[in-house]
């Protein structure tokens, strides 16, 4: 992020003056001013808030070395300005708490504020199912890895259990660095902090736990039963909550399923319905048909037409109770639907042209007189695909529309030297 240096030098007292320093005050100066004026004014033990605010913001800067220099030397505004990150951004009960480890020295009474925990990431996980898992329900055992907080340190990184605030970044985990680019211009880039890793603690090397090495967490196998209920959908989610990576002061996350489902061969399904496709001869449309259809769990259907039906193509029949279980009410199901394709023969015999007149309706259509025929254009009908037919259309018409921009840039150009010859 860029920056302009302010015109002028704003004040640059008054932090120093709420902490009761002077302007030469040592790190340690500003520890040990800022804990007792904070112990006086916090909240809890009827202090005034808005002076707590104010010390711990006064508190972050003056003890950030960065934005500390960019205070003395251009004062409050140039923190606002984006110069120092700004001032005043962090909770001020966090910085309270960061003295006391997290706790507060008024004991069980004190704030909760002060203690409040972070939210790890959940983590997301695809499964892919067939149709038939959706329709029967099934379990799944799965083995994940996840981050574990040490058993022999209990999450602390320590022997003892003690650790140092990061002197790098002053706990904050974070470090922001400026750089000059040009007169009155700066960049300013925050970070991790390489000393403590983003933690804003440091163990001391002879204090770290043997099992996790002082990284607080190990890695360990975990086996999950993921339930898959019958009826649900693509893209229903299955959560286990606190079974994400565990942290330090961390509130665990989810680790949360997502179904996919696998495209089946047969059965198409939409929503609570399925559907299938089934093609029938000409004669079975006609005089009747009976087949088997397999359903998802094994179950053989006798599928057949009522006597004397005939079976238009692409026709729907429906079969109530036959679709998907519907979720959380396996017993209650949709539809199955079956798509009817006829299949034509490519042609017929002489005789089997007249057998079919001679039980086939009548053509509706007048018949002609030899006379009538003979004042008639004769035609010839040939095969078509109508995708391709489209498709080389369409591309005739692109190439006339590019002919026709071609004829006028052509005519323009001609018409611009006319008009400059004049």
């Amino acid at each position: 992020m860029f920056g302009r240096g302010p015109s002028k030098k704003s004040d640059n007292s008054k932090f120093y003056e709420i902490l009761g320093v002077p302007k030469s005050a040592s790190p340690e100066d500003l520890k040990k001013a800022y804990k007792k004026a904070a112990i006086k004014n916090h909240p809890d033990k009827g202090g005034d808030p808005e002076k707590f605010k104010e010390l711990a913001q006064a508190y972050e800067v003056l003890s950030d070395p960065e934005k500390r220099e960019i205070y003395d030397q251009y004062g409050e505004d140039a923190l606002k300005e984006g110069m120092g990150g700004g001032g005043g951004g962090h909770d001020p009960f966090d910085i309270f708490s960061s003295f006391f480890g997290g706790g507060s020295p008024f004991g069980a009474g004190g704030s909760s504020r002060g203690r409040r925990q972070r939210r790890g990431e959940d983590v997301v996980h695809p499964l892919k199912v067939s149709l038939e898992d959706l329709y029967l329900g099934t379990t799944k055992k799965l083995s994940l890895s996840r981050n574990a907080l040490c058993s022999k340190c209990n999450g602390k990184g320590s022997k003892s259990g003690a650790s140092l605030k990061c002197g790098g970044c002053q706990g904050t985990g974070m470090k922001v660095t400026i750089r000059q680019l040009g007169p009155g211009m700066i960049q300013q880039m925050q970070h991790a902090c390489n000393e403590c890793k983003g933690t804003g603690e440091t163990i001391n090397d002879r204090d770290r736990c043997s099992q996790c090495k002082g990284d607080k967490v190990i890695p360990e196998k975990k086996v999950l039963e993921v339930n898959v209920e019958k009826g649900m959908q693509h893209s229903q989610k299955i959560t286990f909550e606190g079974q994400a990576d565990e942290a330090p002061d961390t509130v665990t996350g989810d680790i949360v399923f997502v179904i996919q489902q696998k495209e089946h061969p047969k059965f198409k399904r939409k929503g609570e319905d399925l559907f299938v496709e089934h093609t029938l001869s000409l004669t079975e449309a006609l005089c009747g048909f009976s087949f088997v259809l397999t359903h998802l769990d094994g179950r053989n259907l006798l599928i057949k037409s009522n006597p004397g039906e005939v079976v238009k193509p692409d026709s729907y029949k429906a079969i109530s109770d036959e679709g998907m279980p519907i979720y959380q009410r396996p017993f209650m199901k949709g539809k199955l639907y079956i798509h009817f394709t006829v299949e034509f023969p490519d042609s017929l015999s002489p005789d089997q042209t007249k057998a079919l007149e001679a039980v086939l309706p009548k053509p509706s259509t007048t018949q002609l007189s030899d006379m009538e025929i003979d004042e008639c254009e004769e035609t010839t009908l040939h095969d078509v695909n109508m995708e391709d037919e489209m498709r080389r259309k369409a591309q005739a018409q692109r190439e006339a529309y590019d002919d026709d921009e071609d004829d006028e840039d052509h005519h323009g150009g001609a018409q611009r030297v006319q008009c400059a010859q004049q």
